[in-house]
C-alpha cells in the first residue's frame, strides 16, 4: 500500500526593519505563528535594517545572496516577506532566488481561505483574494495571446492578460452584488435589534487574545476556540441574561492582527462594523503576550480605522491564568478595565457587573406610579430596562428602574 502524505512546507522569514519601527523579531515571530496557521514550518530568519525597503527586491544585494544560502543550508521551499510586495518585488525576488516568494497578505489571505466557513466569509475572502491578485497581473507577451472571435479578425487579438483582467473584474463584480445583499440582511437585523431595544456588546481584540473563548465561557455558544491565530472568522452572536434580568447580545468579531491587509478590511467591513453599531465594545486583550502594549495599539488603530468613536469601552485583561503575578496593567482609552481569565471563569462575574453598569449609565432613571390597567408597561422595563423596585399599593404599581432613552416615552404613565 503506497502512503500519500502532504509535503510539509519549509520557510525562510524575511524583514526589513525601517528607522523608527518596532522590534522585527517580534513582527517576525508574529509571521512565524502565521506560517504555522497556514501549515507551513519557519526554518530561518533574515532582517536587514535600511533607510528604506528596496523598490525593486524588497531586500538589497547582499542580503539576497544571504538568503540564497541560507535556502540551500535549510533546504527551506520558499520565503515569506513580512509586508506586502510590490508585483515587480515579488517577480524579481522570484527570478533571483528560483523559489516560492510569498508576503504576509498573500499569507493572511491564504488561512482566512482555509478558514471560512458560512457563505458571507468565503464571499468576503475571494473578494480579497481577487483584488489582491488583480493588482498583480502581468503580461508574457505575444505568446499568451489568442484570437479574437468573429470573421476575419486580423492582429493578435485578446491577450491572455487582458482575458485574465476581465474576468477577474466581472467576478469581483458580481461578488460586490453578493455582498451588498448580506450586507442588507445585516442591516436589516441590526434594525430590528435595534427596534427591540436589547442592547448589543461588540467583542473585539487581537487575533488569539481569547474573544471565542470568553463568548463560550458566558454563553455556551460552543463555537471554535483554538490557540491558533484567526481561529474562528464568521461574526457569532448570542444573547446573554445578567444578574438584573436584562437581556444583552454579545457578538464576536474577527480578530485584528498588525499590517491586516486593507483588501481584507474592505471585504470584511460588514464584518468589522459590528463594533461601530454596538452599545458597547468590550476589548479582550491577552495579557500573557510579550507585544500586548503593540497589540493593544493595533487594534484601537483599526476600531478609528472602521469609524468606531464614542463608545463605551471595557477592557478584559485576559489569560491571567498564565501570570505568575498580576502586574499592573493599564488601558488609558478604556473606561474600565476588568482583570479575567475566560478559560478559568476568573473575573467574569466581575466583567458581567461591569457591563451591567456601563449598560445603566446609558439608560434613564424612571420613578412612577402605574395603575394596574398599565401593568404591560411593567413587562416592557422588566424585559429591556433594569427593575429596581417594584411595590403594589391600593392606587398602582410603584416603580423604580432604568430604562433605555428610546423605550422612555412608552412606558411612561
Amino acid at each position: 500500500m503506497i502512503e500519500l502524505k502532504q509535503e510539509e512546507e519549509r520557510v525562510i522569514l524575511v524583514g526589513v526593519e525601517l528607522p523608527g519601527e518596532e522590534n522585527m523579531e517580534d513582527s517576525l515571530a508574529e509571521l512565524a505563528e502565521l506560517a504555522s496557521t497556514a501549515g507551513a514550518k519557519s526554518v530561518g530568519r533574515v532582517i536587514q535594517n535600511r533607510e528604506q525597503v528596496h523598490p525593486g527586491t524588497y531586500v538589497g544585494k547582499g542580503k539576497i545572496e544571504e538568503i540564497k544560502d541560507l535556502l540551500w543550508e535549510t533546504e527551506a521551499t520558499g520565503i515569506i516577506c513580512d509586508d506586502e510586495l510590490s508585483p515587480a518585488q515579488m517577480k524579481n525576488l522570484q527570478d533571483e532566488l528560483d523559489v516560492k516568494v510569498m508576503d504576509r497578505t498573500l499569507l493572511i489571505l491564504d488561512i482566512f481561505a482555509a478558514r471560512a466557513s458560512t457563505s458571507e466569509g468565503k464571499i468576503q475572502v475571494e473578494l480579497a483574494q481577487l483584488k489582491y491578485r488583480q493588482t498583480r497581473l502581468t503580461g508574457f507577451g505575444t505568446a499568451m495571446s489568442r484570437l479574437g472571435g468573429g470573421i476575419g479578425t486580423r492582429g493578435p487579438g485578446e491577450k491572455k492578460l487582458e482575458m485574465d483582467r476581465r474576468l477577474i473584474k466581472s467576478r469581483i463584480a458580481s461578488l460586490n452584488r453578493e455582498l451588498k445583499e448580506v450586507k442588507r440582511h445585516r442591516d436589516v437585523t441590526r434594525e430590528q435589534r435595534s427596534a427591540s431595544f436589547v442592547p448589543v456588546v461588540a467583542i473585539v481584540g487581537y487575533t488569539n487574545a481569547g474573544k471565542s473563548t470568553l463568548l463560550n465561557q458566558l454563553t455556551g455558544a460552543g463555537i471554535l476556540a483554538e490557540d491558533k491565530l484567526f481561529a474562528t472568522l464568521d461574526p457569532t452572536t448570542r444573547s446573554l441574561k445578567l444578574a438584573s434580568g436584562q437581556e444583552v447580545l454579545l457578538t464576536d468579531t474577527v480578530g485584528f492582527i498588525n499590517k491586516l491587509p486593507h483588501h481584507l478590511i474592505e471585504a470584511f467591513k460588514s464584518t468589522l462594523e459590528e463594533a461601530k453599531y454596538a452599545d458597547v465594545i468590550l476589548h479582550v486583550v491577552d495579557t500573557s503576550s510579550p507585544q500586548m502594549d503593540s497589540q493593544m495599539y493595533t487594534v484601537y488603530e483599526t476600531l478609528h480605522n472602521l469609524g468606531v468613536k464614542d463608545k463605551a469601552i471595557i477592557t478584559a485583561f485576559n489569560k491571567q491564568d498564565k501570570l505568575e503575578k498580576t502586574p499592573l496593567i493599564r488601558d488609558f482609552k478604556a473606561d474600565y478595565t476588568v482583570n479575567i481569565s475566560a478559560k478559568t471563569g476568573m473575573g467574569l462575574e466581575e466583567l458581567t457587573e461591569t457591563i451591567e453598569a456601563v449598560l445603566r449609565e446609558q439608560k434613564v432613571f424612571l420613578e412612577c406610579l402605574y395603575p394596574y390597567k398599565d401593568a404591560g408597561k411593567i413587562q416592557l422595563i422588566r424585559k429591556y430596562g433594569e427593575l429596581i423596585e417594584e411595590k403594589y399599593q391600593e392606587d398602582g404599581i410603584f416603580v423604580k428602574a432604568y430604562v433605555p432613552a428610546d423605550l422612555y416615552s412608552r412606558v411612561t404613565v
